[in-house]
């Protein structure tokens, strides 16, 4: 597994529930090291520990946890980084949708060797889409929830997002969106904030599911 996944999980932690936190959740999953190098590879089996670590330590479902990683992504200011290459895909959340085919290969300019699942949008009548999420990183849809939630609230669009399990052609995520314009939308900028700008407060607002 990519150090980038470890080390997000990593920094999840840290980041919201505080250094102590993350040390609970190295002694649980029994690491030899506590903090893991991002551009380093790891056993698939260390990421599973460190997985059900964090669910022990935190009182969460796999799910859960794995939702709110994915919100932590876009909305925490460390993560900032992420947030605009993802807001490079288009310029209101459903041109964002239909830019989601291409993110694999985006995030693969900046990490080349980070394999992430494939992505295809389908779209239906009345902005009703379905997401599938394919590929060998196992309960990513429910991250790309979390993604997807917290991007919709970048756009200021209210959606609603579901995971409806995995069939034979991957995790699928129904989205329908609800109001296009139910917010203002977060300020954007093209490049990252220089020294003393302010950056734009995050607002989590929760949307049904």
């Amino acid at each position: 597994m990519h150090g980038l996944i470890n080390r997000t999980l990593q920094n999840f932690v840290s980041d919201t529930y505080g250094a102590a936190c993350w040390r609970d959740v190295a002694t649980a999953a029994a690491l030899d090291v506590a903090d893991f190098e991002a551009m380093l590879h790891y056993e698939p089996a260390v990421t599973d520990r460190v997985l059900e670590a964090i669910v022990l330590v935190l009182d969460k479902t796999r799910e859960t946890l794995l939702e709110d990683v994915g919100t932590y992504l876009v909305s925490h200011p460390h993560s900032q980084g992420l947030r605009r290459l993802l807001r490079f895909g288009g310029v209101d959340f459903i041109e964002f949708l239909h830019s989601l085919d291409d993110l694999p290969g985006r995030a693969r300019l900046a990490v080349p060797d980070l394999d992430l699942p494939d992505l295809e949008l389908r779209d239906f009548a009345q902005n009703r889409f379905a997401v599938l999420c394919s590929g060998s990183v196992p309960g990513f849809g429910h991250v790309l929830v979390g993604v997807l939630r917290a991007m919709a609230d970048d756009y200021g669009t209210l959606v609603t997002l579901e995971h409806e399990g995995t069939g034979a052609d991957g995790e699928r995520i129904a989205v329908t969106v609800v109001e296009a314009a139910f917010a203002e939308a977060r300020a954007f900028e093209l490049g990252a904030p220089g020294p003393g700008q302010n950056v734009a407060r995050n607002r989590r607002r929760e949307v049904p599911v």
